[in-house]
């Protein structure tokens, strides 16, 4: 006995020509309403006029740059660039892993440390950089409520003597720098290139910030490349200062005593004795200060080797890029947008008519 199965329903086979006339249908639905379209139009074109003139513009600067570190990279430099090419990273093997080599340029450069420095230079006479990113951002007004006196909050030169509140306001700065408005980027991996770009409110202030970003940057980099070989400069040459004042008194001792001899019965040796020792002594001192000077002369040579160059190629000039929404992208696209939006309404209403 057969029994005939009713337990699911029956559903057509699917059909690229039945969605097709579907969809047609729905924008012949739409597009009886004339007058609600043309309305929405209107609205939706005066909303996207709106929005171009009240977005204030912005001014990006760019600046490119390249760091000349051949002395560090090793004899292994060629490897590393040939392995770049297929993707592979051979700085451990080339010696240049050190925490200031290659890709971790860009990440000294997004430090808060550097950022914070440069936020505390000059803009004018009168104010900082973090004084007029401030003000161009509307955040002085929204910071009073912080101000014990009342008064806007300013950010001295080198932050000297800052508070808490200021540390405090300058880092959420910070955050809003790095949060979009600073980025740096390698233009190719297997050159030394890196492009930075700064967009801020004003012009002035995005060329200085970034101008003096890399500054800061620059002096920090070769600054920590090179501390030990400096101090070691430094601490050769004040033992030669030292043992050069000393030799030349020593010298004039010796001179002295020698002077005095002439004056002196020979039966009196002692004295001749002493010259002696005079004399051995200005020799070692004179042979002691001549490797002191070698050695400092030596590590000034290496030091001149072994210091990276950080040399712009592209700096950037007024006028800058100028970004802003124009109004033959912002009235069009809001226009399609709305009647985008409206479509899918009519459309949803009209099933929910039909349940």
């Amino acid at each position: 006995m057969s029994t005939e199965n009713t337990q699911y329903p029956y559903e057509p086979e699917f059909s690229f020509k039945q969605l097709i006339a579907n969809r047609f249908a729905d924008i012949r639905y739409v597009l009886q309403f004339k007058k609600l379209i043309a309305i929405t139009l209107i609205i939706s074109a005066a909303l996207g006029a709106f929005l171009a003139w009240y977005k204030a513009p912005t001014y990006t600067a760019r600046l490119t740059f390249v760091v000349d570190d051949t002395k560090s990279a090793g004899g292994a430099g060629g490897l590393s660039a040939l392995a770049g090419q297929f993707g592979l990273n051979m700085d451990a093997l080339s010696g240049s892993n050190s925490i200031l080599a290659g890709d971790n340029v860009q990440e000294l450069i997004k430090s808060r440390r550097l950022i914070k420095a440069t936020l505390l230079t000059p803009y004018d006479s009168i104010q900082t950089l973090a004084d007029k990113y401030a003000a161009v951002n509307k955040l002085s007004k929204k910071w009073l409520k912080y101000s014990p006196d009342g008064k806007t909050i300013r950010f001295p030169l080198k932050g000297l003597n800052n508070t808490r509140l200021q540390d405090s306001l300058l880092h959420e700065m910070i955050m809003r720098i790095l949060d979009g408005e600073f980025a740096i980027a390698k233009t190719d991996k297997k050159l030394g290139f890196f492009e930075v770009n700064t967009t801020m409110r004003d012009e002035k202030l995005a060329q200085l910030f970034c101008n003096r970003m890399i500054k800061e940057s620059t002096d920090f980099y070769i600054s920590t490349k090179t501390k030990r070989l400096r101090t070691n400069i430094q601490r050769l040459s004040a033992r030669g200062d030292s043992i050069g004042k000393i030799l030349t008194r020593k010298t004039y001792n010796a001179s002295a005593a020698s002077q005095g001899i002439l004056d002196i019965n020979p039966a009196y040796t002692g004295q001749n004795a002493n010259i002696e020792i005079k004399e051995r002594d200005k020799i070692l001192l004179s042979s002691t200060y001549t490797e002191t000077i070698k050695s400092l002369e030596a590590s000034k040579t290496v030091l001149a080797q072994e210091t990276p160059t950080v040399q712009i190629v592209d700096e950037p000039e007024l006028p800058l890029k100028k970004n802003s929404l124009k109004y033959y992208i912002t009235i069009p696209g809001a226009m399609l947008l709305g009647i985008i939006i409206f479509g899918f309404y009519a459309l949803l209403t009209r099933k929910e008519s039909k349940i």
